[in-house]
């Protein structure tokens, strides 16, 4: 028997693995006091955890010094198996194993460690390996190949019930938070506007006065979750503390439906200033990323989907050098069935049709990453784009990032103009190649067409980006 595969880390779910260590500090610490002359077939019942995260760490900590020396002196060995429900989660179920069927601690593998035991051995262990998710349950650490495991684990699971993984960032992509202080004059009138705290499920404006605050969730926001929860296992990364991250966790998911222990904080990450996926539960191969920041994902760009920013707050527009009223102060605020959300979850609907639309047998060789980029390069397909004045002429034209970025959509670019050009970008009507597209009837649009593309997903009507002509 192999104790890597019976591992108490043997479930799919981050959540049932919160819920079950929690469990297990309740129901074996109390087992474990008993004398050691106890009988070694004596059953445990099975036990099924729901309680909350937050409370189960607040008892994990007063509970924790003392679990680890009882669970030390324990001579069973449990093992786990996956019951799988109808709707493609798992659970834990524990089956203790009787003296005979008992494997030495000598022999264990130690696939992860809870503080510094072991957590299936009970053993003490020297020094520190794997990766720490704390976020999971404080203290939890997995070792790389049992990290391995989980994910094949759970990559079949999901696949069978059609679902892969989307990792959400916070601000800017699914809401907008401002410090109290920092609110503008004509952004006042919002004190009086604050939705409830009681349900906040009905509301999308509201005052955190403990965290002297106000957050403003990104309109359509509730209709995407509900709606990307029936084709994704989420997960919310955010690069702001832990407090806060669970805080916004509550305003989305108040339910506790769509992310429950899946809350990622820059707390839990392994890189300063950097997000990973080596502290997800997911093979990167079934990982899409929603995120407003590119820089963030260094190693994983090839499953980012760069988000439009959300600028409710006059503040979120100070902080990325935008000299303009917020929407905030404008008085108005994105279109629920045209904006940015709206967009994106077509996107995705579409990339997970397309990745499941293969007969099941060949869903072990899917990359989600390829079929992004064959999705981003029906974008602009069929343009042909010549820039003129974007940047610096003794630059090197195809490092720049809207080269790349066309041709990531589907473009194709060049520095020279012929009958095949489609468009010209330029900011400029007066350059020559600007009037070489006026004169063929050929399109001249400003930078700011390719990028609305690439928020959108979608090419965007030429005539909202015209380059104003200079009249003689």
């Amino acid at each position: 028997m192999s104790l890597v595969t019976d591992s108490p880390v043997h479930s799919s779910s981050s959540d049932d693995f919160a819920a079950f260590l929690d469990t297990e500090l309740d129901s074996k610490s109390s087992a474990s006091s008993a004398s050691d002359d106890e009988a070694p077939n004596q059953r445990h019942s099975d036990s099924a955890a729901s309680s909350s995260l937050d409370q189960d760490k607040e008892a994990e900590e007063d509970d924790d010094s003392d679990f680890q020396s009882k669970r030390v002196k324990r001579s069973k060995v449990e093992t786990l198996e996956i019951v799988e429900d109808d709707g493609g989660t798992t659970s834990f179920a524990s089956l203790e194993h009787n003296s005979e069927a008992s494997i030495s601690k000598e022999i264990c593998t130690h696939p992860g460690s809870f503080g510094t035991m072991c957590i299936v051995c009970g053993q003490l262990l020297d020094g520190e390996s794997g990766v720490t998710f704390g976020y999971i349950h404080k203290g939890l650490r997995l070792g790389n190949d049992e990290i391995v495991r989980l994910r094949n684990t759970d990559m079949k699971n999901l696949l069978r019930h059609k679902k892969l993984y989307l990792i959400l960032d916070l601000d800017h992509t699914l809401l907008n938070s401002t410090q109290l202080m920092h609110m503008t004059l004509d952004e006042e009138y919002l004190n009086g506007r604050t939705d409830s705290l009681q349900d906040v499920s009905k509301g999308s404006l509201f005052m955190l006065s403990s965290m002297q605050m106000m957050t403003k969730l990104r309109p359509f926001v509730r209709t995407f979750l509900k709606e990307a929860s029936q084709m994704f296992e989420m997960y919310i990364y955010t690069m702001g503390d832990r407090a806060y991250a669970l805080e916004m966790a509550k305003l989305l998911d108040p339910g506790r439906e769509y992310f429950n222990a899946k809350v990622i904080s820059r707390d839990d990450g392994t890189q300063r200033h950097q997000k990973g996926l080596d502290v997800v539960l997911g093979q990167e191969s079934a990982v899409l990323i929603l995120d407003d920041t590119e820089n963030a994902w260094m190693k994983h760009k090839d499953n980012l989907i760069l988000m439009e920013r959300y600028h409710f707050f006059a503040s979120s527009c100070h902080q990325f050098g935008f000299n303009c009223k917020s929407l905030s102060e404008q008085k108005t605020d994105e279109s629920e069935s045209e904006g940015a959300l709206a967009s994106i979850l077509k996107v995705l609907t579409k990339i997970h049709q397309i990745f499941f639309e293969e007969v099941e047998e060949n869903m072990d060789g899917r990359d989600v990453r390829q079929v992004l980029k064959t999705v981003r390069k029906d974008v602009l397909k069929g343009c042909k784009i010549v820039f003129s004045r974007v940047f610096p002429t003794q630059s090197q034209a195809d490092n720049h990032h809207l080269w790349r970025m066309a041709e990531q959509l589907g473009a194709s670019c060049s520095t020279e103009l012929d009958p095949s050009v489609t468009h010209v970008v330029s900011k400029d009507s007066g350059t020559e190649k600007s009037h070489w597209a006026l004169k063929h009837n050929k399109f001249l649009v400003q930078p700011g067409w390719i990028e609305a593309a690439n928020y959108f997903w979608q090419r965007q009507p030429e005539e909202n980006f015209s380059v104003n002509q200079i009249k003689n």
